[in-house]
């Protein structure tokens, strides 16, 4: 494994862990993404672009609601990890979080993966 942390300034409402596996960046944000939670995933994704992790791994299994806020947060983050080479690959929507996606149209410019193992062996 590599680094992790978590951070929260809305606490129960989501956190995100970090970590480094391979050559991608494994988020995982637990609780609610939505306006007042945006940042908290955003900055953790920009770092990691910022210290050169341009494959990005978004694990939502623990992710409960996903808003247009969130949706926009993590199509910055694709556009700029395919900026510098990458991609972002999301694991494990459940179905509100899916429904979102698949209402935008946003599912289709994403690498969706049925499990983290998936998403790492690729």
């Amino acid at each position: 494994m590599g680094r992790e942390t978590v951070g929260s300034a809305h606490p129960g409402r989501l956190q995100v862990g970090v970590r480094i596996e391979g050559s991608s960046a494994v988020l995982t944000p637990v609780g609610e993404l939505d306006h007042h939670t945006a940042d908290l995933l955003r900055e953790p994704l920009d770092t990691a672009l910022a210290e050169g992790r341009a494959r990005l791994v978004v694990d939502c299994s623990q992710l409960a609601f996903c808003d247009s806020t969130g949706l926009n947060v993590l199509l910055g983050a694709r556009l700029k990890a395919e900026a510098a080479g990458g991609g972002v690959h999301l694991v494990a929507m459940r179905p509100a979080v899916a429904r979102v996606f698949e209402i935008t149209g946003a599912g289709a410019v994403f690498t969706v993966h049925e499990s983290l193992e998936a998403a790492l062996a690729q």
